[in-house]
């Protein structure tokens, strides 16, 4: 299979021309659609075990490839995934790499999966909140944002620990960071309002204007 060949050939070379602008890191763009992306992915998936999707994975990161890198974040999008081990792993060494918006969120989306589907996967998760990278402490957060939507007894320590992530990347200075603060608040407010609230009041004086307003919308 030439997967990054099936990439191109559904590639644009303006669109490629306007990815470069956009995303701002230096690798080679195909210019090939989301969509077109998703539907190759799709087909990977069907086709292939859980350790050829990984090994295709792997080679389609380590291309250096835009496109590509997309494709082997979303190639590993599977909750259920038996044995998920080497995934892990592989998303783990992604993250340090990470430096652009769109893989940041590919791969973030990739770590989700792999630690909601073994929580004590939060020990590894935690030491990336304390990353010279920022996208990497960002992952922290994308990865544990499900824990938002949770109202289960068995998972309050979780979601608590999580929040607790929440409060220490509260003086962050990176947008993204302090966007993907607001968001989990704002997840968080839409099951548990008034744990919100209660975590604004005591740290309304440490949190930037903009990012607590929106940590509110939903209140």
């Amino acid at each position: 299979m030439n997967a990054i060949a099936a990439l191109e050939a559904q590639g644009d070379a303006a669109l490629a021309v306007e990815a470069a602008v956009r995303h701002k890191a230096d690798r080679r763009y195909l210019g090939t659609p989301n969509v077109a992306i998703d539907a190759l992915v799709a087909e990977w998936r069907a086709e292939l075990g859980v350790e050829e999707r990984v090994a295709l994975a792997s080679s389609l990161w380590h291309s250096n490839i835009h496109e590509a890198r997309i494709a082997a974040a979303k190639l590993l999008l599977q909750a259920r995934m038996k044995p998920d081990e080497a995934a892990w792993r592989l998303v783990q060494d992604w993250l340090p790499e990470l430096d652009a918006w769109a893989l940041a969120d590919a791969v973030s989306k990739a770590a989700e999966k792999r630690v909601m589907a073994d929580l004590s996967r939060m020990d590894v998760a935690e030491a990336w909140l304390v990353s010279e990278n920022p996208w990497m402490r960002r992952a922290a957060l994308i990865a544990v944002l499900p824990l938002a939507k949770k109202t289960f007894l068995k998972e309050m320590d979780a979601r608590e620990r999580a929040l607790g992530w929440v409060e220490t990347l509260l003086t962050d200075k990176d947008f993204h960071v302090q966007e993907a603060i607001s968001g989990w608040l704002r997840d968080l407010s839409k099951h548990d309002a008034e744990r919100v609230r209660l975590f604004l009041a005591e740290h309304a004086e440490a949190m930037r204007g903009f990012t607590r307003k929106k940590a509110g919308q939903k209140l």
